[in-house]
């Protein structure tokens, strides 16, 4: 077993033979390093705690190479000391794994869904939890946080297969982690300050005509029971997407004929009344079975109403290639459009149908600005009534063919 002092040179000069071989450092007791079979150098540190007697242990310090002697020799004598104090250096290793562990970007962001999520972002939160899973976790998950640079971000920007809506949603995900981190103390800096924001997109125009609404319902039939209903209560309510794919029985009563969204799911945060047309209310009875509706779970479920419907890409996927089936051969194509432009296009139908503004905006749940938001408090319950009633029976009106047979249940 050699002895010397540890250099770059001396661990140079060891050669490997058949079984490990040693090198201990003259001058720091317990010091050594290790050179393997395979040729491979690792510092070590052989401490005793108790003193004479009581069990020898080792302990890995690093392999040579991104350990060099003096960065070891010093590593060592760090460690000598906590034995002096009588702590074990291998618990102090647990630790630090443990320190790093908790610093990487799922441990940070599971922190962030925690402690965060429901207190500013409640109701945003399923596109945060969205940018996570699909996004963030899978190229970031095991990454020390402070390892994380912003030019890494920008390329997981620049790789998704979406459009500029979803990169600006991820960048804005990305850089709330990072600055609550921060401001904890869990890194020194942002890595995404200074790291301009993707565009916003622009402002869409895109209103369904009421053709193009028809082959929207018709086609929504071959999506199956629950996305199949997702796309009709959309057409017919007017409401947001998230806020009918969130759906919970217990905010429905069908005796009432009412769809009470609780602020907490709401966009502005305010209780939202809508009345439910009789279409949506057959929807609702189908989906219920009858027309006995469940008291608890999720409404729009794939498992049993224990998690809400997710999806959405997919589903208009194949919405599309069903409607492209419908259309005739001679007639054009329906051009390009997302879920939320059927909320528009209800807006939008609802003018036509001479619906006074105040109603349309009140069937939607938009905050009014200014002194309007603070004083004006009246629900419109009435009004958004009749507006969805008028408007369940112009969607109804969509699916009567020639022979004046209608093709969506007494909805009329």
């Amino acid at each position: 077993m050699a002895t010397g002092k540890i250099t770059k040179r001396a661990v140079d000069a060891m050669r490997a033979g058949p079984s490990n071989d040693f090198l201990w450092d003259t001058e720091v007791k317990g010091f050594g390093v290790k050179i393997t079979p395979a040729g491979k150098r690792v510092y070590i540190l052989q401490y005793r705690l108790g003193g004479a007697g009581t069990a020898t242990k080792r302990y890995t310090i690093g392999a040579h190479g991104p350990w060099t002697p003096d960065a070891a020799e010093k590593e060592a004598k760090r460690l000598l000391a906590l034995v002096d104090q009588g702590k074990d250096p291998a618990d102090d290793k647990r630790q630090r794994v443990r320190e790093a562990t908790d610093l990487t970007f799922s441990a940070v962001a599971d922190r962030f869904e925690q402690l965060e999520l429901p207190k500013r972002w409640a109701k945003s939160g399923g596109f945060v939890k969205d940018a996570l899973r699909l996004h963030l976790r899978p190229k970031l998950g095991k990454r020390p946080l402070p390892s994380i640079t912003g030019q890494e971000i920008v390329a997981l920007l620049d790789d998704l297969q979406g459009g500029q809506a979803m990169r600006r949603n991820v960048y804005a995900v990305a850089h709330r982690i990072f600055r609550w981190a921060q401001g904890r103390g869990e890194i020194d800096r942002n890595p995404l300050e200074g790291v301009e924001a993707p565009k916003p997109v622009a402002s869409r125009d895109r209103v369904l005509s009421d053709e193009e609404l028809r082959l929207v319902w018709i086609a929504s039939e071959e999506l199956g029971a629950t996305f199949g209903a997702l796309v009709r209560l959309l057409l017919l309510t007017g409401q947001r997407r998230d806020e009918v794919a969130g759906l919970e029985w217990r905010e429905l009563d069908r005796a009432r004929a009412e769809w009470i969204l609780p602020g907490a799911r709401a966009k502005n945060g305010r209780e939202h009344l809508v009345p439910l047309s009789l279409q949506a209310v057959a929807e609702f009875d189908a989906l219920a079975g009858g027309e006995t509706w469940p008291r608890k779970g999720y409404v729009l479920t794939t498992d049993a109403g224990k998690s809400r419907v997710s999806g959405f890409s997919k589903a208009k996927r194949k919405l599309d290639g069903e409607i492209a089936d419908l259309i005739e051969d001679d007639a054009p194509p329906v051009q390009p459009w997302r879920f939320h432009d059927l909320r528009r296009s209800v807006a939008t139908g609802l003018q036509r149908l001479r619906i006074p503004s105040d109603w349309i905006e009140a069937v939607q749940n938009r905050r009014k600005a200014g002194i309007a938001g603070t004083y004006q408090r009246y629900a419109f319950a009435d009004e958004k009534l009749e507006a969805l009633q008028t408007w369940g029976g112009h969607v109804a009106s969509l699916m009567v063919t020639k022979d004046n047979v209608v093709q969506i249940a007494g909805r009329r």
